[in-house]
């Protein structure tokens, strides 16, 4: 505070001046308390002329003075103290800061340590008007508030900040309103984060405790089809129904699911159902036959047979889904195993895996065909086609899938395919002794006669050149001849080694299976004499 005279000071002056030797000496640009006598001095003053109070105690300093000049606070006869009359300057040289005498004997105040210590008392006449002070913004009232504001510590930092102020220098802000500040942010913060945490809590009490939104009745009339996807829990299934307005919220739903004891048999599908439903009739709704409207592949079905059905399912022309299946089938996501096989009927066929499938209008022929291939592949590598064909003495993935299509087509129940497998493996043998390589399946000859008779002539089998006919060429057809369930696949994974060669039917539900041909032979017997009593 008391070095600002230095070495800045000394520039506004001419002649030597001591650093230490007068008041402070300010800033040129800061007029309002350095440069007054400069602006308010009369035209043919001295230049030289120095400021009120300045050169106290300097050697040789009455020899100036007297050479200059009066000054101007002296034309108008005013001294420090406010009266008429000449202020001798009689400082102890070798005090500097020390007191100065009076005129009159009295002692000069000591200005330093006060609010008059920097600029000196200047003369009412002299003095500038100071500005209105600026009202504080109410932000800082209330910063001074929160931060608990009054008291020693305020009148110290006002007369801190009034110094600065004087003195030109840019007031620094309170560290009380900072911290005032820095408490109303804390507060938003934490009151904010209160407010959060009870709105969600709020939430999460009206999902688990509160009534779940829930419409009344069973329904408004309109129609509506919705999909739900495989394995879906019962919130998918809630947020589904939801979003087809079915039931106005996903909470109602599960609920109404948990109350219901056959709520887990629902499963995959299209259902058709209405809109705005109770939760509990949506339940109901749901598990009864009449809603699902599913397109239904059943085991052993030809793909000629599933095709008709999709094109009746999505309201297309007949012959539309198989021409895209003709035309897209290595677009349609069969693995690698399954391409290129020559002399084949139809490519996908052993690929539309039996299953319930959701196609409704609007959907094309090619998504539908994804769907099942997609299905069956996944399938057949669950159960290790690929892996285990090796295993069984055949070449490939592709001759395993064959094997269960055969199974399929010929076994009459779930309980038999195993026996029927192991047919089909007994007479690849080629050197076997009972049919030497020969299948014999009359279902190979109705395949590639698209027909299903079993009144057939052994010399009618026996003279039709095709591939697919067993009972002309030796070894497996080109590939499957339906389309295989899961059981039968199974079957064809683990046969039975009991040595079983030949089959019949006798009542068209259960197989009867032999070893030898003259005991197969008896049976066709049996069965020829019952069809003649009926």
């Amino acid at each position: 505070m008391y070095g600002d005279g230095g070495w800045e000071g000394q520039q506004a002056q001419q002649g030597q001046q001591s650093p230490y030797g007068g008041r402070p000496q300010h800033h040129p640009q800061e007029p309002q308390y350095g440069d007054w006598s400069q602006e308010q001095q009369q035209p043919g003053h001295d230049a030289q002329q120095q400021p009120y109070g300045q050169g106290q105690g300097e050697p040789g300093y009455d020899e100036e003075f007297a050479g200059h000049a009066p000054h101007p606070l002296h034309q108008g006869g005013w001294d420090a103290t406010g009266t008429h009359g000449h202020v001798p300057y009689a400082a102890d040289p070798g005090d500097p800061y020390g007191q100065q005498p009076v005129a009159y004997g009295g002692e000069q105040p000591d200005f330093y340590g006060t609010d008059e210590a920097y600029p000196p008392p200047v003369p009412p006449g002299r003095r500038r008007p100071e500005p209105d002070p600026e009202p504080e913004a109410p932000a800082e009232e209330e910063h001074a508030v929160l931060a608990g504001g009054g008291g020693a510590d305020d009148d110290e930092e006002h007369e801190l900040r009034t110094r600065r102020e004087r003195r030109g220098k840019k007031p620094v802000k309170s560290k009380k309103g900072r911290t005032g500040c820095a408490c109303m942010v804390v507060v938003l913060v934490f009151g904010g984060g209160l407010g959060g945490v009870g709105y969600f809590g709020y939430k999460f009490y009206q999902n688990r405790f509160g009534a779940a939104p829930d419409y009344a009745g069973s329904g408004n009339g309109h129609q509506i089809t919705v999909e739900i996807p495989k394995n879906a829990g019962g919130w998918e299934i809630g947020q589904k129904l939801h979003e087809a307005d079915v039931v106005e919220s996903a909470a109602a739903f599960v609920s109404a699911l948990q109350a219901n004891p056959r709520g887990k048999s629902i499963q995959d599908g299209v259902y058709t159902l209405e809109k705005q439903m109770s939760a509990a009739s949506a339940v109901e709704l749901m598990l009864s036959p009449k809603s699902r409207s599913n397109l239904i592949i059943a085991e052993g079905l030809r793909n000629t047979a599933v095709y008709t059905l999709v094109d009746k399912r999505l309201g297309v022309a007949a012959g539309t889904t198989a021409r895209v299946a003709k035309k897209e089938y290595k677009r349609l996501g069969l693995p690698a195993w399954a391409l290129n096989h020559p002399y084949l009927k139809d490519p996908l066929e052993g690929f539309l895996f039996p299953s319930s499938y959701a196609v409704v209008k609007g959907q094309k022929p090619e998504a539908v065909l994804k769907k099942m291939v997609s299905q069956a592949a996944a399938k057949y590598q669950e159960l290790g086609v690929e892996s285990r064909a090796r295993s069984l003495g055949l070449d490939s993935p592709w001759q395993l899938l064959t094997v269960a299509s055969l199974a399929q087509a010929e076994g009459t129940s779930h309980d038999d395919f195993r026996k029927m497998a192991e047919v089909v493996y007994n007479r690849l043998e080629p050197d076997n002794p009972q049919t030497y390589g020969r299948l014999e399946f009359d279902s190979t000859y109705n395949y590639v006669k698209n027909q299903s008779k079993i009144d057939l002539s052994i010399a009618e089998l026996r003279k039709y050149d095709n591939p697919y006919n067993t009972y002309f060429s030796k070894g497996l057809p080109p590939g499957p001849i339906d389309n295989p369930g899961e059981e039968a696949v199974r079957g064809a994974l683990d046969p039975t080694h009991d040595g079983w060669y030949y089959f019949i039917s006798m009542d068209g539900k259960t197989s009867k299976f032999t070893k030898t041909l003259e005991d197969h032979e008896k049976l066709v017997n049996e069965w020829n004499a019952s069809r003649k009593k009926n």
